[in-house]
């Protein structure tokens, strides 16, 4: 498998933010909501998700008989 140095950034710097509260992860959630509140404040805009889950498109989704 070949290593993508953006995926293996990502990945160093979730493990960096989780040992900073000791791999809690009621605390993780805590300051990363805090964080979302700062943004929020900043004027950063923020999209609430949807309510329900769209539709699937079945002309669009792939099945196990699908070929490739």
């Amino acid at each position: 498998m070949l290593n993508d140095e953006i995926v293996d950034e990502v990945r160093a710097i979730r493990e960096a933010h989780a040992a900073k509260f000791g791999y809690n992860l009621r605390a993780i959630y805590a300051d990363l909501k805090r964080s979302e509140a700062e943004h929020i404040a900043a004027g950063h805009p923020f999209v609430s998700p949807p309510s329900e889950p769209p539709a699937p498109n079945s002309a669009l989704q792939r099945t196990r008989f699908a070929h490739r």
